[in-house]
């Protein structure tokens, strides 16, 4: 019988345009293990090197580089972690990841979202806590919760929704917009209030109040913005969230509601995000609100920003922020307000360079006070996501001084990664507005199956910061066999010896992440 070597060759050829010999943003894999998406992330004041982010639906890392490099964990506690991450940073550069919960004992349906959760971690080197928590109330659910901290008195705010029934169709079942506080460094928080003059339905769609963000004004104050049947509100409270207005503030209209559809995308949301400016730059005291929506169709969601500068009494006219002008979608877009240039910077997905669904990342920036907006590409290459897949219903992003870091999800196929990319002002206001796509060709793995050593071929026509990790089928990492190093132009031949890692046989796939392209081939791991 004549003896056969079995391997899993992948080869994969990186083509780029001849005037790009490197990409102007460098494009960071964070995780793709645990099916990541809707990040957050935040950074220590005092030293913004040191950064934590987080994914759905426990999944923490944390970076002391910058955001170059990232140590990759998974949260738990008594309470249950179950989604809708949000990290904030306080001035003594403790990290707090709120969270939704799913406690094993509910004595309600497993995925009983009972109460809000904030773990707290002392410093990037310390130990997450098991948590405290918020807004427990019988067999109501409290969902989408969001955070901000006051870095004169280190005061935590949240804002979330409570549903009475989440999902029904019921009149009698109404949604809240609830906020509540802790002024002993989340160790307590007071009773829920409520915000919401006017009450929604608990459908989870336009009809619903939802997206509550809160944000610090430049005397203290507190606004709170959220999205409803009748558009976008605020609210305010001038004594640290203690009292609140008697009347919510119409800020303006969301034609086509905060509910919308994007092709690909499992579910959209245009959801608001506020933010304010605190720099004592010639735009102190403004507030800003960024969203999407289909104002100007279904077929071209874009992205807006307004703002308030007499305290949020009145509120400017919605302006468009992506700068193209054809019908295209942008969508799950989120700001960040420099504290100490008071320069707007806002993430989000972007099809203007595509007639089907592939998806670019977008970061628009402001150095006028929202005036005008610059859009550059800051993604390397497009992906295609797959509408069977739950992509995560937003984006993130933080800035300090010339340091910027937007997080976003990806999904290829049903493949998910959270990313990152290494931004500064000097290169960003320098890049320009469009990265050629780097495009890759694959061939089949061959032979499939294998039992021996597998031998991965690949080249590439660039430096290219590279990644390749063999994940089972549920996208946990069981081996890595390159870590984000960058490889000078040429062809790469790496052996694989699934002997080494311990895995059993079975079905497993090939993760190639080259840049921002991710190439994945299934293979299957067969006993001699």
């Amino acid at each position: 019988m004549r003896t056969i070597m079995l391997f899993g060759a992948l080869f994969l050829i990186l083509l780029t345009s001849p005037l790009q010999t490197i990409a102007q943003f460098q494009n960071i894999l964070i995780s793709s293990s645990n099916f990541p998406n809707e990040p957050s992330i935040a950074f220590d004041p005092k030293d913004v090197g040191k950064m934590v982010a987080g994914a759905n639906t426990n999944n923490v890392y944390i970076s002391t580089d910058t955001g170059r490099t990232w140590q990759v964990g998974t949260l738990s506690s008594t309470y249950g972690v179950w989604g809708d991450p949000n990290i904030i940073a306080d001035t003594a550069g403790d990290f707090y990841f709120f969270h939704l919960s799913a406690p094993s004992n509910s004595p309600f349906s497993p995925d009983w979202i009972d109460r809000i959760v904030c773990q707290k971690m002392t410093g990037v080197s310390g130990v997450w806590n098991n948590g405290s928590y918020m807004g427990l109330n019988g067999s109501k659910e409290q969902d989408k919760e969001w955070v901000t901290v006051d870095r004169q008195n280190n005061n935590i705010y949240v804002s979330w929704t409570q549903f009475d029934n989440y999902g029904s169709a019921d009149p009698a079942d109404s949604s809240l917009i609830l906020f509540s506080r802790s002024i002993d460094n989340g160790g307590t928080w007071s009773s829920p209030v409520r915000l919401s003059r006017k009450a929604g339905d608990c459908i989870d769609s336009d009809s619903t109040v939802e997206g509550a963000t809160p944000c610090i004004g430049a005397n203290g104050e507190v606004f709170v913005a959220w999205a409803g049947p009748e558009g976008i509100f605020v609210d305010r409270s001038l004594d640290h969230g203690i009292t609140w207005l008697d009347q919510d503030i119409f800020v303006t209209s969301m034609p086509g509601g905060w509910d919308y559809d994007v092709p690909g995308i499992n579910r959209t949301n245009g959801l608001p995000f506020i933010a304010s400016d605190l720099s004592g730059g010639p735009h102190h005291g403004t507030i800003y609100i960024n969203w999407t929506d289909q104002r100007n169709g279904s077929h071209n969601t874009d992205v807006f920003i307004c703002k308030s500068t007499d305290g949020g009494n009145t509120w400017s006219a919605p302006f468009k922020v992506n700068t193209d002008n054809i019908a295209a979608h942008q969508f799950y877009s989120s700001i960040a307000v420099d504290q100490l240039t008071g320069y707007i910077y806002i993430v989000f997905y972007d099809r203007r360079h595509h007639t089907d669904n592939h998806t670019d990342v977008f970061l628009a920036y402001s150095t006028d006070g929202g005036q005008s907006f610059e859009n550059k590409q800051i993604s390397s290459s497009p992906f295609l996501p797959y509408s069977q897949a739950f992509f995560g219903d937003y984006t993130s992003i933080a800035a300090h001084g010339k340091v910027i870091r937007p997080i976003w999800g990806r999904t290829d196929g049903m493949y998910q990664s959270i990313w990152t990319a290494d931004i500064d002002t000097t290169s960003l206001f320098a890049a320009p507005a469009f990265i050629p796509e780097v495009r890759v060709e694959v061939d089949e793995v061959y032979p499939n199956p294998f039992h021996e050593s597998s031998y991965i071929s690949f080249k590439l026509k660039q430096t290219t910061r590279v990644t390749l990790t063999v994940c089972d089928v549920f996208g946990r990492v069981v081996a890595t066999v390159i870590s984000n190093e960058d490889l000078q132009p040429g062809k790469y031949v790496r052996q694989f010896d699934p002997g080494q890692s311990g895995m059993p046989p079975g079905v497993y796939f090939f993760n190639l992440h080259a840049g921002d392209r991710h190439v994945s081939r299934k293979i299957l791991y067969a006993n001699q």
